[in-house]
């Protein structure tokens, strides 16, 4: 098959995939999501669905592949970045509208499981220390050239002079979920990640994170936006995140407001 086949093929496919029917898309529309956000967002889509009758559906990836669908055309109505400059090249595309919403700001965290003896803190010390001693094999953190919490976590490991010694130790996750399994199950030692993905997974018995200052990287602006085939839904949705009820869940995983 060539390839322009291929593609179409899958251009075809992947609203299927997503959505299941035709009908249901016109019943729920689908919001593309950093995967930073899958429990905080299945939260507060549940007080949505709640409070309005209302259902939405999020396909999860790194804020780098969905945006390259929605280049292809995948059929979203919402963005959900995990920082801004996604969502501006969209915009410059006229592939979303404006304005573009900073909605939360999110942190790094290091973080490791229960059979790693690796010492943590904020200013990677015992990383460091690992290093030398040669007790460091595998460290985890998100593709930085697709998540921007790889793009933060690169950033710290540059600032703390760490970024030359550690690469061919790194995992690296397609997405920020993924980094945290890595993480947690012990496919890595430890990883710098998304602090609130650290907080829905500290229910596994033995992890351990410390918080990574903030200087250390680039902002994490969580930032959403309506797509061109925004529907009503989606937007009474893009105002219900900014309510309090739907700040308060955020909160509670670890995102500041801005």
């Amino acid at each position: 098959m060539k390839w322009p086949t291929v593609r179409l093929t899958l251009c075809l496919l992947i609203p299927l995939l997503l959505m299941g029917s035709a009908s249901a898309t016109a019943a729920t529309p689908v919001f593309a999501a950093a995967a930073t956000m899958k429990f905080v967002l299945r939260d507060i889509a549940e007080a949505f669905q709640q409070d309005t009758g209302k259902n939405v559906r999020f396909s999860f990836a790194s804020s780098g592949n969905l945006t390259r669908l929605i280049q292809q055309g995948a059929p979203f109505q919402l963005f959900f970045s995990a920082n801004t400059a996604y969502v501006e090249q969209l915009q410059a595309q006229q592939l979303a509208r404006r304005p573009k919403i900073v909605y939360a700001l999110g942190r790094l965290a290091l973080m490791t499981n229960p059979a790693s003896r690796l010492s943590l803190d904020g200013q990677l010390l015992g990383i460091h220390q690992a290093l030398q001693e040669n007790r460091l094999q595998h460290f985890a953190i998100a593709n930085p050239q697709l998540a921007p919490y790889g793009e933060a976590a690169r950033d710290a490991l540059q600032n703390l002079h760490l970024w030359p010694r550690i690469q061919d130790k790194l995992v690296i996750g397609d997405n920020a979920a993924q980094a945290v399994q890595f993480s947690a199950s012990g496919a890595a030692q430890a990883g710098l990640v998304a602090y609130s993905l650290v907080l829905a997974a500290k229910a596994n018995s033995g992890i351990r994170f410390v918080l990574i200052p903030q200087t250390l990287h680039r902002p994490l602006q969580q930032t959403m936006v309506p797509l061109t085939s925004a529907g009503d839904t989606a937007r009474e949705f893009l105002r219900y995140m900014q309510q309090k009820k739907a700040e308060d869940i955020l909160e509670h995983y670890g995102y500041s407001l801005p």
